[in-house]
């Protein structure tokens, strides 16, 4: 699954060709991307978000999405932890709001380009410096999501994340913590937070509630630089440690963003269908019996949550 960094390079690559940018035509290809899209008016009671649908039922969910996003004018993309949003410039608070799921990729495209493999969502757009664009929403496995959101006030009154200008966040995102590259995190009370739940540590490093972007690549990335086995519980780990495991957080988080991301596979790409490399810079994750980079111990897998966790048996004892 994408985590901060691939977002946030998507973001990136994204904000300069929807600054500014208006809607000219629209097409819902499949609306099972639109899981988290729930029409205006729900007169026809198609339910919502991520209420299954019927045929007659995903038409309404399509339709109202192509009658609300064609016309309208895009501000700056903004982000937060894995939620990426696109605030419409004009009208009502709302928000082009998405999830990228497991292989959820927004593409820009040129009009004539060939078309991208799973596209369930394209958007035709016009910007008055790039001209004319495509952006296609294509998704695999349609754990993804395209939503047009209402915004609300986010709770400490602070620019909602990343690239964000004004203190609205989407609704359905509203629920989880700001990520560390956020400068509105407070580091404070992350830590105070890890060392009072008798939690194991990664489990509260992919808790989305208490810090987000974190996902299984950057929490054992940054458990294993700590040295901290992800079986600790927070109890057990000092304030000194766990400002230490934060900062490593944010450096695997900064060094995946100058190598553009993650790649394993196809699945997950920046804006114009480029591969990030910094799954060539993996210390643990994915490693499983190759030596430790540190000591030479053979890195170690075990279950974790039906994924599981890569760690050095001799770095990252278990602290009982």
């Amino acid at each position: 699954m994408p985590e901060l960094p691939e977002v946030e390079v998507v973001r990136a690559g994204l904000a300069p060709a929807l600054n500014g940018a208006s809607v000219v035509a629209a097409e819902v290809r499949d609306a099972r991307a639109l899981k988290r899209h729930v029409p205006l008016s729900d007169e026809a009671g198609v339910g919502g978000v991520g209420v299954s649908l019927d045929a007659a039922a995903a038409a309404v969910r399509a339709a109202d999405f192509e009658r609300r996003i064609v016309g309208v004018s895009f501000a700056a993309p903004a982000r937060r932890g894995k939620f990426l949003w696109v605030p419409i410039a004009d009208g009502p608070p709302v928000a082009l709001l998405a999830h990228l799921g497991m292989s959820g990729q927004m593409l820009l495209r040129a009009h004539d380009a060939p078309d991208d493999a799973h596209v369930r969502v394209r958007l035709w757009i016009e910007h008055p410096e790039h001209g004319e664009l495509r952006l296609d929403f294509s998704d695999q496995r349609l754990f993804g999501s395209l939503a047009i959101d209402a915004l609300v006030a986010t709770d400490d009154g602070f620019a909602a994340g990343r690239g964000a200008a004004e203190a609205l966040i989407p609704g359905q995102a509203a629920h989880i913590a700001r990520d560390p590259l956020d400068p509105a995190f407070d580091d404070a009370l992350f830590i105070a937070r890890l060392r009072a739940r008798p939690v194991a540590v990664k489990r509260q490093l992919l808790d989305q509630g208490l810090i987000s972007g974190v996902g299984n690549i950057y929490a054992d990335e940054a458990l294993w630089r700590a040295r901290i086995h992800p079986e600790t519980a927070g109890t057990r780990i000092g304030a000194a440690k766990a400002t230490e495991l934060l900062a490593h957080v944010r450096e695997v988080f900064a060094k995946a963003l100058a190598e553009g991301g993650t790649s394993f596979d196809a699945q997950y790409v920046n804006v114009n269908g480029q591969a990030g490399y910094f799954a060539h810079s993996l210390n643990a994750y994915g490693r499983t019996g190759e030596a430790c980079p540190r000591c030479g111990t053979p890195i170690r897998r075990m279950a974790f949550m039906n994924r599981g966790s890569h760690f050095c048996p001799k770095c990252q004892r278990k602290r009982t």
